[in-house]
């Protein structure tokens, strides 16, 4: 069985939308990561403890379609062009897949996550994608939250955590380090 991994640049406030800013992205707070938080290499040493451990990419479709052109031809991104990518969506045609970028699947629906989670392999880490996140997690398939959380509150924005009247899930802090910046890593493992 295959681990389901959900990264991400938080808010303190839970936000992840538009943490890197950039074109088409409409949050007013747009960039916040890179913002008024002074940057500090150790603070994103998770982003590479992280790529040791991927074997496949998953994202939502608004997500897939931002990142992948620009990660395709990134020199920061270039470990991740041979790996397999999952796109969940519902709408997106084949014919909307990047090309040079890896073997690219779409998934349709909920059920065929659940399914790739079921085959042999490695850890799967889904980027960006907050509201494939919150259904695949209200679906009890993610195993794992690695987070970034950054000391702002946006007050708007992508939540990535659901407000539904959900039964109560327990995690397990796996890892966790304070920087001088304020920036937190948490690392959290999804009890059973």
């Amino acid at each position: 069985m295959r681990d389901l991994v959900y990264t991400a640049f938080m808010s303190l406030d839970g936000v992840v939308d538009s943490p890197g800013g950039g074109p088409g992205e409409e949050h007013r707070s747009g960039g916040w990561v890179f913002k008024d938080i002074e940057f500090l290499p150790e603070a994103f040493a998770l982003k590479g403890e992280e790529l040791a451990q991927t074997s496949a990419l998953m994202f939502g479709r608004r997500s897939y379609e931002a990142f992948a052109p620009t990660w395709r031809d990134s020199a920061d991104h270039a470990a991740y062009k041979d790996l397999p990518k999952y796109v969940v969506s519902g709408t997106l045609g084949e014919d909307a897949l990047v090309d040079g970028w890896g073997q690219t699947t779409i998934l349709r629906s909920t059920e065929d996550v659940a399914a790739l989670k079921q085959g042999e392999g490695g850890a799967i880490f889904i980027h960006g994608s907050a509201e494939l996140a919150r259904r695949l997690s209200e679906a009890g398939l993610i195993d794992q939250y690695n987070l970034l959380v950054f000391p702002v509150l946006l007050g708007g924005g992508k939540s990535l955590f659901s407000r539904a009247d959900l039964d109560k899930k327990t995690l397990r802090l796996r890892e966790t380090e304070a920087y001088p910046n304020g920036v937190v890593k948490m690392v959290y493992d999804v009890a059973v």
